[in-house]
């Protein structure tokens, strides 16, 4: 639908001239659709707080209700670690982990639910034994709970950066130093706001550690480790070096590297969990090779290398 400001308009906050017109929706649902560019003004994203000036052209575009539970699928799930307390899993690249704007089906959730039938409950009916996420595209490690107990357990660990998580990443260009270590602090983007950033001052604080593995003639294949789980923080952090990951087009990559296929995703896999056990205490440490897709582009970048 098309909304258009008058001027008496002019000096209202976006979300509350919404309100206003579309008063059948909560300002809740409708600052949900701004932050997910389902409003656009003249065309671009703004921000809920955006003060109006009269005259411009409003798009929206309007979401359907988010169930209010999620609800178990029948669908693939593969299980790396199991125990009464906790349930590790490979997550594919392309799976969102719980419901959102537009992801209601087909989630990490709701395959899980098909599969142990309960799960803790902290975190609510949408997003049940989820302790941390990963990124639709990335793949990997990712430790569920099973129960109350066992999740607020894990919560405090990952809280207290007690969980090492390790990933491999291919990123673009060749790193000026064989270890680094990444503290900018982390925002979200103020112009695109489905984005994150590191070049703001303030943010939230974050920790992210890279070991060179291998060199080639245009990529690096690293190893990191990150002490905070910020919202893409990997792939803040090392597009802030000006080295992207291989496929992340929405922080600087490239579509295609000249002389390799595409890939249709970006090369960050979640590769090792080390964590306590809720119940003894015990440490668990859970690998997740790299998924075929990966392992072939980066065989072609050795191979390719080789002749070069």
């Amino acid at each position: 639908m098309t909304l258009r400001p008058r001027q008496e308009d002019a000096g209202k906050r976006l979300d509350a001239f919404l309100h206003e017109r579309l008063p059948e929706f909560s300002r809740a649902r409708l600052q949900s659709w701004i932050r997910s560019d389902r409003v656009l003004l003249n065309g671009a994203p703004v921000r809920a707080s955006h003060i109006l000036r009269g005259g411009e052209s409003l798009s929206v575009e309007p979401a359907d209700l988010p169930p209010l539970r999620a609800e178990p699928e029948e669908l693939p799930l593969r299980i790396l670690y199991e125990d009464s307390d906790v349930v590790v899993v490979d997550k594919p690249a392309g799976m969102v982990v719980h419901a959102g704007a537009g992801h209601h089906h087909g989630t990490l959730v709701n395959a899980l639910l098909h599969h142990f039938g309960s799960l803790s409950t902290i975190n609510g009916e949408l997003r049940p034994g989820i302790v941390h996420r990963l990124d639709r595209d990335t793949s990997g490690v990712l430790v569920v709970a099973r129960t109350d107990k066992a999740h607020r357990t894990l919560a405090r660990q990952f809280h207290d950066r007690e969980v090492e998580k390790t990933y491999l990443a291919l990123v673009h260009g060749r790193m000026k130093q064989p270890r680094g270590r990444i503290t900018t602090p982390i925002s979200r983007d103020p112009v695109r706001r489905t984005r994150m950033t590191a070049r703001l001052a303030t943010g939230r604080t974050a920790l992210t550690e890279y070991r060179v593995i291998e060199e080639f003639e245009l990529l690096s294949y690293l190893e990191v480790r990150i002490g905070t789980g910020r919202t893409h923080q990997i792939r803040v952090h090392l597009s802030s070096l000006h080295h992207p990951i291989l496929g992340d087009r929405l922080y600087g990559a490239p579509v295609q590297v000249p002389g390799y296929p595409l890939l249709n995703r970006f090369f960050l896999h979640a590769h090792r969990l080390r964590f306590q056990s809720p119940s003894t205490g015990d440490w668990v440490t859970v690998e997740s090779p790299l998924p075929d897709e990966l392992a072939s582009f980066l065989h072609s970048v050795r191979k390719n290398t080789a002749r070069i």
